[in-house]
């Protein structure tokens, strides 16, 4: 893990609005990549921080190396901390819907008046356009964009397993954000970022799009597809277990053949060339299928691995907590939850996966652990020039959270 002044982004300073997971991510990226991130919560804290079964995992997983500053925004003189934060800052981030900065005051026209270094950066459910006005999640546009209709089988749309639109809008989000810091070296000002989930869903619908204009035929469902490739699936083997084989090339196919003594694979004129297996894929299959059967997962990852094959096994997201790449690469780390970062209401020793990138071979890690609900409250306001006693006058009139016992007790 670099240390703070080595990464990229050291002394940048992001304040953010945002919750769930799409503006979160954003702010997620910019502080693991060294940026100070000022996530403003309202005084009961991000919802996120409260959510039981799918949302549980939320705030832990995209909070991590930020300040939490719990103050009403709504209150003038909550609202007038948020301007002086601004004032100073270099992003502002923001994932609520059209119009709600505005209503506060906090509208990009605004803030450039503030600021004109400052660059926002938006996160919706749509660009600009007829539907930008709709309220969108991720499973909405995953429904409308095409995602499900190509996860679930005919007939059965079927969102993905994690939030792939949340997630990558916040990403594109962050890169946004970092080509205009890119031209505010040119040019001295900031601008307006936008990010949304439904064109983010079209960008990961564009193959199926090219492949319908490439083909005159439509993209089948993922679990209907014809696949381009003549061995690219999940065999069921020995005791129920399943594990993914794929033999995509010619070469790949014959040192499967040797591998396993297919000689008769090997050798049969309908199977020469991938084309031909995929059009044999109707009876081939069910013979390897049969084939494999008497193996065990590891037996035949083991031997598919010695060959330099891919495949995989079947893994469950809680497995990767003991993956040893991913313990032995440094792609895990240790973080200690507070007790108001998830529905355990405890403190929650863990690991946490780290951005997918390597710097100079390191990867960036985590400073700090997802802050309580206020923690740096009291740091940043006397930053901005509050002296104690205006700051426990603004607590006592309930502009700003109260300090719980937990964040009392810390070092902030």
């Amino acid at each position: 893990m670099n240390p703070s002044h080595e990464l990229p982004l050291s002394g940048l300073r992001v304040v953010e609005l945002t919750h769930m997971v799409m503006g979160p991510t954003c702010g997620l990226i910019l502080a693991d990549l060294g940026a100070e991130v000022i996530k403003v919560e309202p005084l009961g804290g991000d919802s996120t921080r409260r959510l039981l079964g799918s949302g549980a995992g939320f705030f832990g997983t995209f909070n991590r190396n930020k300040k939490s500053l719990a103050v009403d925004v709504k209150d003038p003189r909550g609202r007038e901390i948020v301007l002086r934060l601004l004032a100073r800052a270099d992003v502002f981030s923001e994932n609520f819907k059209s119009g709600a900065m505005d209503q506060l005051g906090l509208g990009h026209e605004a803030l450039t008046r503030l600021n004109p270094r400052l660059i926002s950066v938006s996160h919706k459910g749509f660009l600009p356009g007829p539907y930008e006005h709709r309220t969108a999640l991720d499973e909405v546009v995953q429904m409308m964009g095409g995602l499900a209709y190509m996860t679930g089988p005919e007939g059965r749309p079927l969102r993905a397993g994690t939030s792939v639109n949340d997630i990558m809008g916040g990403m594109f989000g962050a890169i946004g954000v970092l080509a205009a810091l890119a031209q505010r070296e040119k040019t001295g000002r900031g601008q307006r970022v936008q990010s949304a989930l439904f064109e983010n869903n079209v960008f990961l619908m564009a193959q199926h799009m090219m492949q319908f204009a490439v083909t005159g035929r439509p993209a089948a469902p993922m679990p209907g597809r014809i696949s381009a490739w003549a061995v690219y699936d999940v065999f069921t083997v020995k005791d129920g277990e399943q594990v993914f084989l794929a033999a995509v090339s010619d070469s790949q196919w014959a040192l499967m053949c040797e591998a396993f003594g297919f000689d008769d694979l090997r050798d049969d004129p309908r199977l020469v060339g991938n084309n031909a297996r995929v059009q044999a894929r109707d009876w081939m299959l069910p013979l390897l299928r049969e084939r494999f059967a008497g193996f065990s997962a590891a037996e035949l990852g083991a031997r598919f691995e010695r060959i330099g094959l891919p495949y995989a096994p079947i893994t469950k997201p809680q497995d990767l907590f003991d993956d040893p790449h991913l313990l032995a690469s440094g792609g895990l780390a240790e973080v200690c939850l507070p007790p108001d970062t998830s529905c355990a209401g405890r403190p929650v020793q863990t690991r946490t996966a780290l951005l997918p990138i390597t710097l100079d071979g390191a990867r960036p890690g985590v400073r700090s652990a997802p802050p309580a609900l206020g923690e740096h409250s009291e740091a940043v306001l006397t930053e901005l020039g509050y002296t104690p006693a205006e700051i426990a006058q603004l607590r006592d009139a309930g502009v700003l959270a109260q300090r719980c016992a937990a964040v009392a007790g810390s070092a902030t």
